[in-house]
């Protein structure tokens, strides 16, 4: 029997989910991988132990490296010290015979507790607390619906099951069909809204925030509705959005008569954005932002400033902005590389020029006008002054101290800043754009000891409702009511950054920002200023946070680069600041070359050091990266004697359904 829909259930229960809650001692009785409805799912605790499986599915890890501040690599605000040539050298990403994400194992988990849990919920035989008991069974449907929200980013359409299958051919392949994206996101929040109706706001069993809460609920519904409703407005008309011209899902009977739940594409857009100002206003409304001092602690009797600490704190409960997070234990050996790399290195993951340059300065002016007082960009103590609070705080400077308790632990850290190595190639010490970030840093380094620390990642963070209602309010309507204004006058208050964002719009010049900034664009086209700022504020508080390429999908702003590459740069070197190197070597065809040529530009490229560079002229793009391909596999295991066409799965657009082979779009 083909297993064609699910994977065999692992009931596995890991390690890591203990330091977030307690083990339940009845799994050390008989391994859940034995156990079958009638003699589990009987109260409370066994509920819980359930979801802490899937916990690490939506907990980000700091794994290796630089952890979740090293997610925007590969964007135009972040750059690894090896480029991405299969995202952005067309013909380079191929489609594969196997693999992928296009798995249903994790549905097939999640299917199996709501299939036998609701029933005995609804009859009253699940023993404990009934509100807890309601809260785990809120958290399943949270954790339905963030796996599929990754699904919909990655390949769009995808099928919705929403119980446990016959393991049979036929039933198993007919639940192969695609459902339109936009009907999958749909899905997505039906499930969150079970989701908030049955979560507690103060997750149990305490208030330490590790658990779902009802506000990241409300969060992630605003998340996938902003994504969704943004997603069908630029991709409109294309073969990326139901009914688009040459949308493959026309090739299948079961999708040729597709019709818009509201109607029509733009009541489609208007709906999901209007859910998302819905969603994260009774975010945004309830949780206070982390208040900013606007000082850098340098020495311990200078006050701490809460929205630096928040993001390298070992206990990140008490930071009201905080919504959930995941904790690392030194005593359980579950610790990170986190401080060891946000002092020095970020692991080679380098600030971008684009980034830095997008930062607008404290007055709420461009650096490029006039009346700016921008410093220039000779040194990286120039680029601070007087700039954003975020850049200011954020992007470090050779001299600043980075750990202010000084332990014989601290075998790893770096007690003061040095001058960016860039010269130190395929190592994690390289500076690779020479432009380095803070955040993540611990003054006391959380002890460093080889390397390792302990301190937290955030999941949600309350700053997001925010800017999605800001964003959405002006997508959905084209201007900014008084929530959506009040909002974004607290964001740039906190940022330290003149609250007047009329006189940043009146001031922004699209010519020059596109000259930093993917998201000037849209289907290749500049967007107005307005709209841009808006984005802009994203970006800037969203340093090395891992939204931007999520951002940038959906707002199809790469288009652009498939007639005119883009060139990844990092800070002034062939200024005065060459003058910190004694060891540089250029030349393309020189084999020790360690920087880019001062020919290319006085800003360092770090992909453009040698002629064997496949990015050497730039980054490009091709339509059909904004979605994933499908292996050739799934349609092998859903057709009939073998033969593609016969399969129900139809492939994401410009993919061909032949292994190795890149796209044609």
């Amino acid at each position: 029997m083909k297993k064609i829909i699910y994977k065999t259930l692992n009931f596995i229960i890991l390690a890591t989910t203990c330091v977030f809650y307690s083990c339940n001692e009845f799994l050390d009785r008989e391994p859940l991988s034995q156990l079958s409805p009638e003699t589990y799912f009987r109260d409370e605790s066994q509920l819980a132990t359930y979801a802490n499986r899937y916990y690490p599915d939506i907990l980000p890890s700091h794994g290796g490296g630089y952890g979740i501040y090293g997610q925007d690599q590969h964007t135009d605000n972040q750059a690894n010290i090896n480029p991405n040539n299969e995202r952005f050298v067309p013909g380079q990403w191929k489609v594969d015979e196997t693999g992928g994400n296009w798995s249903f194992g994790t549905v097939y988990a999640l299917n199996y507790f709501l299939d036998n849990v609701i029933p005995k919920w609804e009859e009253g035989k699940i023993m404990g607390n009934a509100d807890n008991i309601k809260h785990y069974i809120g958290e399943i449907y949270f954790m339905r619906a963030y796996h599929y929200f990754q699904r919909l980013q990655e390949y769009g359409d995808y099928p919705i099951i929403k119980t446990v299958l016959a393991d049979e051919q036929k039933i198993l392949t007919e639940a192969s069909k695609r459902f339109p994206r936009n009907e999958v996101a749909r899905f997505i929040l039906s499930d969150l809204d079970k989701a908030i109706e049955l979560l507690k706001v103060v997750a149990p069993p305490n208030n330490r925030k590790n658990r779902i809460s009802r506000h990241c609920a409300l969060l992630v519904k605003s998340r996938v509705a902003l994504f969704e409703g943004t997603w069908l407005k630029y991709f409109k008309n294309t073969p990326f959005v139901p009914n688009g011209e040459g949308w493959p899902g026309k090739t299948k009977d079961y999708n040729a008569n597709y019709q818009f739940s509201s109607g029509s594409i733009d009541s489609e857009i208007d709906w999901f954005l209007g859910q998302a100002m819905d969603a994260a206003m009774a975010v945004a409304d309830a949780i206070p932002l982390v208040e900013n001092t606007g000082m850098l602690q340098q020495s311990l009797s200078e006050p701490v400033n809460p929205y630096h600490d928040m993001f390298g704190a070992e206990d990140m409960s008490g930071y009201s902005e905080v919504l959930q997070w995941r904790q690392y234990d030194m005593g359980l050996n579950l610790m990170n590389n986190i401080v060891r790399f946000a002092q020095l290195g970020n692991s080679g993951n380098g600030l971008t020029k684009g980034l830095v340059n997008s930062f607008l300065m404290n007055n709420g002016l461009p650096i490029y006008d006039q009346s700016s007082g921008y410093a220039g960009d000779d040194y990286v103590s120039d680029v601070r002054k007087n700039r954003d609070g975020r850049l200011w705080l954020f992007l470090k400077e050779p001299g600043q101290i980075n750990i202010l308790i000084e332990s014989p632990l601290n075998t790893h850290g770096t007690a003061v800043e040095p001058i960016p190595d860039i010269t130190n190639g395929a190592g994690d010490w390289n500076y690779t754009t020479g432009y380095s970030c803070r955040k993540g840093n611990n003054y006391d380094a959380k002890h460093c000891g080889n390397g390792r620390s302990f301190v937290g990642s955030i999941t949600f963070r309350a700053v997001e409702a925010y800017l999605n209602y800001l964003e959405a309010c002006y997508e959905k309507n084209g201007s900014l009511d008084a929530k959506a204004t009040s909002y974004w006058i607290a964001i740039r208050n906190r940022a330290k950054v003149d609250p007047d964002y009329n006189k940043t719009i009146q001031s922004t010049d699209m010519t020059k920002e596109s000259e930093n900034d993917w998201g000037a664009y849209s289907a290749g086209k500049l967007v107005n200023a307005t709209l841009y700022n808006i984005r802009r504020e994203r970006r800037s508080e969203f340093i090395a946070e891992g939204f931007r390429y999520m951002d940038l999908k959906r707002w199809r702003a790469m288009d652009q680069m498939i007639q005119t590459p883009y060139h990844i740069e990092g800070f002034k070197l062939w200024g005065p600041m060459q003058k910190w190197y004694t060891n540089l070597v250029y030349g393309l065809n020189n084999t020790t070359s360690n920087v880019s040529e001062p020919s290319r530009s006085d800003y360092l490229r770090p992909y453009e050091k040698s002629s064997r560079s496949l990015v050497l002229d730039g980054y490009k793009w091709t339509m059909a990266h904004y979605l994933s391909p499908i292996a050739i596999r799934h349609f092998l295991l859903t057709s009939e004697n073998n033969e593609i066409p016969t399969s129900p799965i139809y492939q994401n657009p410009g993919w061909p359904t032949v292994a190795n082979q890149g796209p044609t779009l």
